[in-house]
């Protein structure tokens, strides 16, 4: 068809110039439409998943208010409340080591709705106790449920997602697809952040409650699962010799997993680039808006232009310019060209000197937002069809060693250079040594070679795709 409509188009006296133009404009312009028709196997998946996230985003601004004003007796920031966040960084990281690598596996194992109606689900109980009260003993209740319920949903969800994607959409689409779906994830920031500036703080964790009630609900009446799992043949066990024969299951599958991630060059380097970059960003976004609090008294109408202002750059880029330049220049190009914004969104920030330079700093949110959907289709064209789930949350895994990490040298750096104390004077001091990472990360990406299809699929796999080729 393309080749009738070329030389059509040649015998017309159109310059081969011209037409090659308009050959690429409309072959991007159904790349790019291409991605939204895939989305419709997701709709049961995407449409509470979003309603999640918006009920999770309108509260991040009114948080550090919330826990300021309880552990803070009246001051505008103290170095309480950042060491409480680091801790609680730093244990989640600890066990997310482990946990989101075995929810990978359990979710290519025993199928992706259950493990996704499981990671939904425990966000609801942190922002219940806050909806309770508000005081200091609820505050730290609060930070006891959120670190559990960190350790269990962050990242996990949108990987097993990820993962639910890859069954249902074919391989040439799935950079698209992708893009959308964090394209979606920055819609419901918006919307989050929006609905934030509008309610009244009192009525904020009401609403976001209701909404994380509702997600699971809708899944586990309307979403499909996407594999059937094979028969097996379980001989009667005793109780300790089950707890023993599982145990054995989950070691050989993680040490599966960590054998498809090391033995692969591709998914080797994605594992350190994503384990960089997280360094940094995880370590800035930590401690951000106790910086900006402290530096510029920012509150929450602030924190909350600022989080616009990223999301709405983010969807247009993930959703309209990604799917466009990815048949262009490929996603290592896209992946390179967000690490470098990433770069100079952090140094802005750590050099900000006046309260409009954050504002210049988020709208490099644009293209940095661009790291999360190449890396996702990266690592999936790196990995077969039934290592998606543990791929993806394997190399997920090595960003919680970053966000063990950053807080451990984030937390007290920030407090040194926010108090009276600082050797120097320059506030920001901790998110410039946090870009360095974010610098290594860009090396690690411009010496990457990604594979260009997924490799063979293993035989003997205990699963199937139910909704492939759709």
């Amino acid at each position: 068809m393309f080749s009738f409509r070329y030389n059509y188009f040649l015998t017309r006296g159109v310059s081969q110039n011209k037409v090659q133009r308009l050959m690429l404009q409309r072959c991007t312009s159904m790349s790019w439409l291409s991605g939204l028709r895939e989305l419709r196997p997701l709709l049961h998946l995407l449409l509470p998943l979003s309603i999640h996230w918006i009920a999770e985003e309108m509260t991040v601004s009114v948080l550090v208010d919330v826990t300021t004003s309880a552990l803070c007796s009246g001051d505008s920031t103290c170095s309480k409340v950042i060491y409480i966040n680091g801790v609680q960084e730093t244990v989640v990281g600890i066990f997310k080591m482990v946990v989101l690598p075995l929810l990978g596996q359990l979710s290519d194992d025993h199928g992706r709705k259950p493990l996704l109606l499981f990671t939904v689900s425990t966000a609801i109980f942190p922002f219940a106790l806050l909806v309770w009260h508000q005081s200091e003993e609820f505050v730290y209740g609060y930070y006891v449920l959120r670190t559990i319920s960190n350790i269990i949903s962050q990242g996990s969800v949108l990987c097993i997602t990820i993962a639910y994607a890859a069954d249902v959409v074919d391989e040439s689409k799935r950079t698209a697809v992708f893009s959308w779906i964090t394209g979606l994830l920055s819609a419901s920031h918006v919307m989050g952040d929006v609905l934030a500036w509008f309610l009244p703080e009192k009525y904020i964790f009401v609403v976001s409650l209701a909404l994380l009630i509702f997600c699971p609900v809708y899944m586990k009446f309307f979403l499909v699962e996407t594999v059937v799992l094979a028969a097996r043949n379980n001989p009667k066990l005793g109780c300790w010799a089950k707890i023993v024969d599982v145990l054995q299951q989950r070691y050989k599958s993680m040490r599966g997993a960590a054998e498809i991630v090391i033995l692969s060059p591709t998914l080797r380097g994605m594992a350190l680039i994503s384990f960089f970059y997280e360094l940094g960003m995880s370590g800035i976004s930590n401690v951000l808006l106790y910086y900006l609090k402290a530096a510029f008294g920012f509150n929450k109408n602030q924190f909350a232009e600022l989080q616009t202002i990223v999301g709405i750059g983010s969807i247009f880029s993930q959703v309209v310019l990604l799917p466009i330049l990815n048949p262009l220049v490929g996603e290592k190009v896209i992946l390179c060209s967000a690490l470098l914004s990433s770069i100079a969104y952090a140094w802005l920030y750590g050099l900000a000197w006046a309260p409009w330079v954050p504002y210049l700093s988020a709208s490099f949110g644009v293209l940095y937002v661009l790291v999360k959907p190449s890396t996702y289709a990266i690592i999936s064209y790196a990995s077969s069809s039934i290592n998606q789930g543990k791929a993806q949350t394997f190399i997920a895994g090595t960003q919680s060693i970053s966000d063990l990490l950053s807080p451990i040298a984030m937390s007290p750096l920030t407090s040194w250079f926010l108090s009276s104390n600082a050797p120097f004077e320059c506030k920001g001091f901790s998110i410039l040594c946090a870009s360095i990472c974010m610098i290594i990360s860009l090396c690690f990406a411009c010496l990457l070679k990604p594979d260009t299809s997924s490799s063979d699929d293993i035989e003997g796999s205990p699963e199937t795709p139910l909704l492939s080729d759709n």
